[in-house]
């Protein structure tokens, strides 16, 4: 009887934790806001082109060589060379979107082979890894970057594919590291050497019994080598290594720097794109911030430690004092009222 019981009682209490976990998902404003931005950044990258006015090359006029603000005709205004603003912008967020994706798949993949292939073998594989990882840890990615994509053809500079690919080469280093503790103290777990014990092979064990609880902490990491892919990316044609041809926001940056528009304050043709790039970053990162207050304990009890105190713009936090119950009322309404005064805990420096 006493088997039944626990083998009934352990999936209560796995689906009691899902359902306690997705109401902590639902309930974070981060979460919410951050997937919010989100969508809607993937909805303009899928249907952007499509509900553009006009396509990213497409010229209003050969003669003009001055930059038109934004008007009824041009919601986002023209650049110099008369393209229409608003076109390019929702042409340019694909390119931005799928480099940064593929880079964030790529580096996820290297991470996992490399941090939980190490954390899970050890010994002479886990040395061998590690020191793979530390050197792309230490290497300037960004240099790097340079380097092998400064001798491509002009065709392969444009590749979203090929580029995600060359960013993920410099962003997976940081996750394996991460994903190898995690694997370290997960491997001697009772549930891994049980699955050890029967013979389960080591592929399995990781698929089967490691990788499931290292979803969130991948999840995570996903998430900040995407929103380091878009940075990059943008570095990347603003410094004029990708194709100037490619319509991106990165490249629309690029020309308008190219043609000393913050000096002339054309800002309508800068400002589009950049507040893009912002926008999407901080949705990226609240959903990160969210995801890791789920599952990271110790976020969620320093969150907890807080809601006792008060905080006021510009003045010291004060700590809340325990409103007293009806039975301690009277038994002090016998009391000197000078000394409740003295029972409210006040920080020093309150004003």
């Amino acid at each position: 009887m006493s088997v039944v019981g626990v083998a009934t009682a352990e999936p209560v209490g796995n689906a009691v934790a899902a359902r306690r976990r997705k109401s902590r998902i639902t309930k974070s404003p981060k979460i919410v806001v951050g997937a919010s931005i989100l969508l809607f950044f993937v909805f303009i990258a899928i249907f952007g082109p499509t509900l553009a006015p006009h396509s990213a090359s497409w010229q209003a006029s050969n003669s003009s060589a001055f930059a038109q603000p934004p008007s009824a005709k041009f919601w986002l205004g023209t650049d110099r060379q008369q393209h229409d603003i608003l076109s390019q912008v929702l042409s340019g967020g694909r390119s931005t979107m799928v480099i940064a994706f593929v880079a964030g798949i790529v580096a996820s993949i290297l991470s996992i082979l490399f941090g939980v292939t190490a954390g899970y073998m050890g010994g002479l594989v886990d040395e061998v890894l590690s020191i793979i990882a530390n050197i792309f840890l230490a290497l300037p990615g960004l240099l790097i970057l340079m380097v092998v994509m400064k001798p491509l053809p002009a065709g392969d500079t444009d590749n979203p594919f090929l580029i995600g690919s060359v960013i993920a080469l410099t962003a997976w280093a940081y996750g394996a590291r991460v994903l190898r503790a995690q694997t370290l103290a997960l491997r001697d777990q009772d549930y891994v050497e049980s699955a050890r014990i029967i013979g389960e092979r080591r592929p399995r064990i990781i698929v089967s019994e490691i990788l499931p609880n290292l979803l969130p902490i991948l999840a995570s990491s996903f998430i900040f080598t995407v929103i380091y892919g878009i940075g990059i990316y943008v570095v990347l044609s603003i410094l004029g290594i990708i194709n100037p041809a490619q319509a991106s926001w990165g490249t629309m940056i690029q020309n308008a720097q190219g043609a000393s528009a913050m000096i002339s304050n054309d800002w309508w043709w800068y400002a589009p794109p950049a507040l893009c790039v912002a926008l999407l970053g901080i949705g990226l990162a609240l959903l990160n911030f969210g995801i890791d207050e789920i599952v990271n304990p110790r976020v969620r009890s320093r969150r907890g430690s807080r809601r006792g105190v008060r905080f006021q713009l510009g003045l010291t936090p004060v700590v809340r004092a325990a409103r007293p119950d009806a039975s301690a009322n009277r038994d002090s309404s016998n009391r000197d009222s000078s000394n409740l005064d003295m029972a409210a805990p006040v920080l020093e420096g309150e004003s």
